[in-house]
């Protein structure tokens, strides 16, 4: 199993919508680097979920729901279906994030309008300490 990040405006997609939802497409992916992370991706991956707007916050997770395909509004770009799982108790700030310095080498700190990502396996392990009981 893999790990990924996906952004979102929570004004245009929230946790929230997601959630109420179960299930979305996930779309509008654009950046080549972040289309290449959604091609990526496999049934059973996890996807933390990050609101970004002014939040830059992982607000909780998802999982990859079935094989990514060709957009059909762009066919340069790929889209995903993707399955709530849970939603975090305690966001994990940006912030949290970059004053550990240890992750300055992941997209999430060094490209900042990235939108999909693959999450490094040191980050997950960090994650399950810094946020003890949520099941990833």
């Amino acid at each position: 199993m893999n790990y990924f990040l996906a952004k979102s405006e929570p004004s245009v997609y929230s946790i929230d919508d997601l959630q109420r939802d179960r299930r979305t497409v996930w779309d509008g992916v654009k950046n080549a680097q972040a289309v290449r992370a959604i091609r990526e991706m496999a049934p059973g991956d996890r996807v933390l979920i990050y609101h970004s707007g002014g939040e830059s916050q992982i607000v909780g997770m998802a999982k990859v729901a079935g094989e990514p395909r060709p957009d059909p509004k762009d066919p340069k770009s790929a889209v995903v279906d993707f399955e709530f799982l849970n939603r975090f108790a305690q966001p994990v700030t940006l912030r949290q994030i970059k004053e550990t310095g240890l992750f300055q080498g992941w997209a999430l700190v060094r490209q900042s309008r990235l939108s999909t990502m693959a999450v490094p396996a040191e980050f997950i392990d960090w994650l399950r300490a810094a946020l003890p009981g949520i099941n990833l």
